[in-house]
């Protein structure tokens, strides 16, 4: 059993340690029950969550009336609270909704009544002049926008560590590099679960499992959606091209979702993409050359200056999307099984809000929650550009001298943020998670300086935690 693990018997079992698995086991750990959050990875966040686009949602293009529009309209507004409690990096930019032609030019105004009836109201129309006046580096030819000022960026990554740490204060078991192979319902009710690193039973049982959650489902009989998982690549522009851009600049959204688009980074930098390329490979995570020419052509046209700047990295993301055009989220009251499917790019923002939703469809299903305690929101490691860094804290340096002795110097981090991501209560374990905690090795150098160090840092940790 996962050395993380002190009971193989639950109340509810989560499978799946995204944004939206951790933010449900934060919600129902802060209640007297055993609560299992299982994760095939070493890590959390470590599937589609990390390669989310990082946007703040409104929700004001969502379907009206669809259970997404619902759970991001409201999960805006938690994830919003959250983070500035949790300190994890946020900025409110506010979006422009570009149009390149008449038609999308006419798109516009019933794109901002959409909007409405989403229950966003503040859209604004933005002429041609005004446009250019705030992006003065967009492309020749576009014809005016919608602005959306309730849009903003978020960290993609710090938000699922939050969730996380958070339901581990509560006592919420996490266990980590374990696969769910099987799954059984028992003849007293409860449910067995069959993973590489044993058997768990649980009397209620969550599949939060994304890419994997059409899998897990037919595992107990259904045959309700497929997940085809739709490839995202994207280009990841240095720092110096931050100038360029002011907003979140958005194309008119498609079927497909919400086409290409350039927005800046909580980290500094800039970010042109996704593409959206339906795949039959659920771990095809490497990017392609035609999605990378097409960004390129697009981009040509968005922001030709932004295109001579120097690219930091490219990476691709799987997003789980199904044939149907709102979440699978869907309670099987004899089953005791809450499936949670078809979690698209949005379920970062609405990752709080469908945690409150799977308690109450549990607590209707017969599930007994008690009273629960008061939520005790962690504060984490800065790691954005809005706040204060540590090594721009005199203060903080002069109390403990390793924030200021630099280990990366293309993202500015240093010894004493690599130590505390080594020895926090979500650690991390591998190279990738502690990028994801501290930025090391991210940087335009992408760890040809510091890489060394990074890693003979993390060798130490991982022996010193052997050992004890």
């Amino acid at each position: 059993m996962n050395k993380n693990t002190k009971h193989a018997e639950f109340d509810v079992l989560i499978v799946g340690g995204g944004d939206v698995g951790a933010a449900i086991a934060r919600t129902l750990g802060r209640h007297p029950l055993r609560v299992g959050l299982v994760e095939a990875s070493s890590d959390i966040g470590d599937g589609t969550s990390k390669a989310n686009t990082a946007i703040l949602h409104t929700g004001f293009d969502a379907t009206p009336g669809t259970l997404e529009s619902k759970l991001v309209a409201s999960g805006y507004h938690l994830l919003r609270d959250y983070a500035a409690e949790a300190g994890i990096p946020m900025e409110p930019l506010g979006a422009l909704l570009v149009a390149w032609d008449q038609d999308q030019l006419d798109a516009l105004p019933d794109l901002a009544q959409k909007a409405a009836r989403n229950g966003y109201t503040e859209t604004r129309h933005v002429d041609r002049d005004e446009l250019y006046r705030r992006e003065p580096h967009l492309g020749p030819g576009a014809l005016g926008a919608l602005e959306i000022p309730g849009e903003g960026i978020i960290c993609p990554w710090t938000t699922p560590f939050a969730f996380a740490v958070e339901a581990l204060d509560y006592g919420v078991d996490l266990l980590l590099d374990t696969e769910v192979r099987g799954v059984r319902l028992e003849s007293d009710g409860s449910t067995l679960v069959e993973t590489n690193n044993g058997a768990l039973r649980t009397r209620y049982l969550v599949n939060a499992a994304g890419l994997r959650s059409d899998e897990i489902d037919r595992m107990l009989g259904h045959d309700d959606f497929t997940v085809t998982p739709r490839r995202g690549e994207l280009i990841v522009f240095d720092k110096f091209a931050r100038q360029l851009v002011n907003h979140i600049l958005l194309p008119v959204p498609t079927s497909r979702g919400k086409g290409v688009l350039i927005s800046p980074t909580v980290f500094g930098n800039v970010m042109l993409g996704p593409t959206a390329e339906d795949l039959d490979d659920k771990t095809k995570t490497g990017s392609s050359e035609a999605g990378i020419e097409t960004l390129l052509v697009k981009g040509r046209r968005l922001m030709p200056e932004l295109l001579q700047e120097e690219v930091t990295t490219i990476y691709a993301g799987l997003r789980a999307a199904t044939e149907h055009g709102d979440y699978q989220l869907r309670l099987h009251t004899e089953q005791r099984y809450v499936c949670v499917g078809g979690i698209r790019s949005t379920g970062l923002t609405s990752a709080l809000a469908i945690g409150e939703h799977v308690r109450d469809l549990l607590g209707g299903a017969g599930l007994e929650l008690g009273e629960p305690v008061p939520a005790r929101i962690p504060h984490m490691p800065t790691i954005g550009e809005a706040s204060l860094r540590p090594y721009q804290r005199p203060d903080l340096i002069a109390e403990d001298p390793e924030y200021g002795t630099m280990v990366c110097h293309c993202e500015r981090v240093s010894r004493g943020e690599i130590r505390d991501a080594l020895a926090s209560p979500l650690p991390a374990r591998t190279l990738e998670g502690l990028r994801r905690r501290t930025r090391a090795t991210l940087g335009r150098c992408q760890g040809f300086y510091c890489g060394a160090e990074v890693r003979h840092l993390l060798a130490e940790s991982t022996t010193a935690g052997e050992g004890r």
